[in-house]
């Protein structure tokens, strides 16, 4: 059945001259929609596509490289037109969503669905459309009224008070992430907005701020939005590998920051095993008061390895340093951060590489705390903090990470570059670097993955972390990531 059709036409076409109207009186939602929700989840010069864009204002709101906004009613894109065509990154066009030819339109980092799918008569024809214009890295974000709203937003139409629609499918969560399924894409993260859509001073702004984001209470708010990606197609390693000769497997660069490690320097580099695709390893060596700078270059000066060893001193101080110098320096497709205390044995590296290669996962975390660990590998109160720390980052990040502080991260370089860019949403506040990246992953909506990992006993050295003053600035960074991911 034709979009048109679904929507209610005669209603929708004579309520469309009024859109603006109902929308300024309707402010402090729609404001809330452009200038808070759209800029935290859709990154900015992203090339964006618009399925129901209206009169063009949420579009615009994502500040896209390049903007496309289809809707049905002529009267809406006639009025998105007048407000933003002369903007050269913004364009909208009369379509069909359910009909139309979009082969022309290209390929989009982020496809926008809001408040559009209680419409439909047939939403999983819909999202199977989708894989015309969209990459394997492409996200779809949707958002949807909780349907506990539905008496309420009911009632308001009736007395005036919000737009009068169409009757409309009230879809949970559970309804949309599976019809997602079936057309082919999966749930990378979700959550619920806004508790209160109208303006009250000074209380408007704490209910939605703060309270609506606690637990269970956030089941009362109005908006639901979901993020998914196309669902991957899992790769095996040994296709990976058998593969490789006939078309070139992704690089990776292996970033291995070290203080007084001298000790393990010559076994990271004769044990690291061979991967599909290109190995450069990455030495950075960071205020050691032993001989791991010297081991260093006498290592990179006699290895006749498979791999490229680069190295380089880093100029500031701590991991996060020394990781960003490292990834400045690779030019690799992928990027790995591997703790040259081999408390992680290197034959875990190919798991890692299996699951980012074959789009597992977007961001691999490794995870101590699955396998059983050897005597005094962690101590019992580094091993309590870890896991309360997993508790408050897979409430922050709204996507599960068992442990925070394991050592071995991957993501792609491309990925990397928009956290970099990003950063100054969060600012320089992460001296180990784990959280830099993970809030920035998880801004980017990239899909977390936990990978389990075997946790041995240090062999050489004693460990660089300071439990009770790194357990307090991981506090402070709880408390800032609050303001900065969840409270907004």
């Amino acid at each position: 059945m034709a979009m048109e059709t679904v929507l209610s036409e005669t209603l929708t076409e004579k309520l469309a001259p009024a859109r603006d109207h109902w929308k300024a009186k309707n402010r402090y939602y729609y404001d809330y929609m452009e200038k808070n929700l759209m800029p935290f989840l859709v990154p900015s010069d992203k090339r964006v596509l618009e399925i129901g864009c209206g009169t063009g204002d949420l579009l615009a709101s994502a500040a896209p490289a390049a903007g496309v906004g289809i809707d049905h009613n002529p009267e809406l894109i006639a009025r998105a037109n007048d407000k933003y065509g002369k903007q050269s990154n913004l364009r909208f066009i009369v379509s069909d969503a359910e009909k139309d030819d979009w082969s022309k339109l290209g390929q989009f980092d982020v496809v926008v669905i809001s408040d559009v799918v209680g419409y439909l008569t047939d939403i999983e024809t819909l999202f199977q459309r989708l894989h015309a214009v969209t990459t394997p890295a492409s996200r779809i974000i949707i958002t949807q009224y909780n349907q506990l709203w539905e008496p309420l937003l009911n009632l308001a139409s009736r007395l005036g008070q919000r737009m009068p629609t169409p009757l409309q499918n009230w879809l949970s969560g559970y309804d949309i992430t599976n019809l997602l399924h079936l057309a082919g894409f999966e749930k990378v993260t979700s959550g619920r907005k806004l508790l209160l859509p109208k303006n009250i001073p000074l209380l408007g702004r704490f209910l939605n701020k703060f309270v609506a984001n606690l637990p269970l209470v956030n089941r009362l708010n109005l908006i639901n939005y979901i993020v998914a990606r196309p669902t991957p197609m899992v790769t095996p390693l040994a296709t990976l590998a058998s593969s490789a000769p006939k078309r070139r497997q992704p690089s990776v660069s292996i970033i291995v920051p070290a203080r007084n490690e001298a000790g393990m320097i010559e076994q990271i580099a004769s044990e690291l095993p061979i991967l599909p695709g290109k190995v450069e390893v990455i030495f950075i060596e960071g205020n050691s008061t032993d001989h791991t700078w010297a081991e260093i270059k006498r290592v990179a000066a006699s290895y006749s390895g498979p791999h490229t060893i680069k190295y380089a001193q880093q100029a500031g101080r701590g991991k996060g340093d020394a990781v960003r110098k490292g990834f400045a320096m690779a030019e690799g497709d992928i990027l790995m951060i591997y703790d040259a205390d081999m408390t992680v044995p290197v034959w875990e590296i190919p798991k890692f590489y299996q699951a980012i290669a074959s789009r597992r996962g977007e961001f691999i975390n490794g995870s101590r705390l699955v396998y059983p660990m050897e005597k005094q590998s962690m101590r019992t109160i580094n091993y309590l903090g870890n896991k309360f720390f997993s508790v408050m980052f897979s409430w922050l990040l709204g996507q599960k990470v068992k442990d925070t502080l394991c050592g071995t991260k991957v993501l792609w370089r491309k990925d990397y570059e928009d956290i970099a860019k990003g950063r100054s949403w969060f600012g320089e506040f992460d001296p180990f670097g784990d959280f830099d990246l993970l809030f920035g992953a998880a801004k980017l909506n990239l899909k977390i993955v936990d990978l389990p990992v075997h946790y041995k006993e240090r062999t050489y050295g004693t460990t660089n972390i300071s439990r009770w003053k790194h357990g307090w600035l991981l506090l402070k960074m709880v408390w800032f990531a609050m303001h900065k991911i969840k409270f907004i």
